[in-house]
């Protein structure tokens, strides 16, 4: 039988109700500015459709990147000496805590023409910022940290025992990475580019700055939103129709990432 937990003293009943209340509050408010009546009308207008349909492009792609460079990130993190991953894991976290207008100004300082491979990138013809792949970029920037360090904790905690099994019974590395490695860390991996892939639908600092807010071109849904409260581009019921939806596709996140979570009710 379990010992039962440990009271918490009743007038901290009060600052917990309020810090509440200030996640919440805000958010039904939200819901209750949208016009349920044009809720598809706005969602579906060729302004919100084309900020949607981007999103979900550059999103996919930044993702997909994220992967690329994040699976093996994490696996060096996973496996490396605790100073060295302590480290890295340092690095791989300076995204999640850096304001993203900082990290736009740092993308734009690396890739514009005056940065440090701009003189690069204009001789063979290339031209990043305020592109398209300006977007996936600063998505991939912001987003990376959440794949690298959700994969890795996962990576931590199985170890390395079962794969040290494996190269004892003659088993090769790539056979190990495919089928014992990543298999076992499969949750914190599902977890890592379900998370990843919200937080580059949801950026908007880096990319504002790093690739501008041209409809069509690089006008993601977040941005999308920014104009129409702005007075520019969408109207403000599409802009409240494309904050619901980010809105719950967060909560359609938080279940997914739930129902990965190793040990969690399926």
């Amino acid at each position: 039988m379990s010992a039962p937990a440990p009271a918490v003293p009743p007038i901290l009943a009060v600052p917990a109700v309020l810090g509440l209340a200030l996640l919440v509050v805000p958010l039904a408010a939200l819901v209750s500015r949208a016009e349920w009546s044009t809720l598809w009308a706005d969602v579906t207008s060729p302004a919100a459709l084309s900020a949607l349909l981007l999103s979900l492009q550059t999103g996919t792609a930044a993702t997909v990147l994220c992967a690329v460079l994040g699976i093996p990130l994490a696996l060096v993190i996973a496996r490396a000496s605790a100073r060295t991953a302590a480290v890295l894991r340092a690095i791989v976290t300076v995204p999640l805590v850096l304001p993203p207008m900082v990290g736009g100004v740092a993308l734009l300082f690396l890739f514009g023409r005056s940065g440090w491979l701009g003189p690069v990138l204009d001789a063979a013809g290339i031209r990043l910022p305020f592109t398209t792949a300006a977007v996936v970029l600063a998505q991939a920037f912001v987003a990376l940290p959440f794949l690298v360090l959700a994969l890795e904790g996962s990576l931590r905690a199985i170890g390395s025992r079962f794969e040290e099994a494996a190269a004892s019974l003659g088993a090769g590395r790539w056979t190990i990475l495919a089928r014992i490695t990543l298999p076992l860390a499969a949750p914190g991996l599902v977890a890592g580019v379900i998370l990843c892939f919200a937080r580059a639908v949801g950026e908007f600092g880096a990319t504002a700055l790093f690739a501008g807010n041209a409809p069509g071109i690089t006008q993601t849904m977040p941005l999308a939103i920014y104009s129409a409260f702005n007075g520019a581009g969408v109207s403000q019921g599409t802009g409240v129709a494309l904050s619901l939806l980010l809105l719950a596709t967060a909560l359609m996140v938080l279940l997914l990432v739930r129902a990965w979570r190793p040990g969690s009710p399926r």
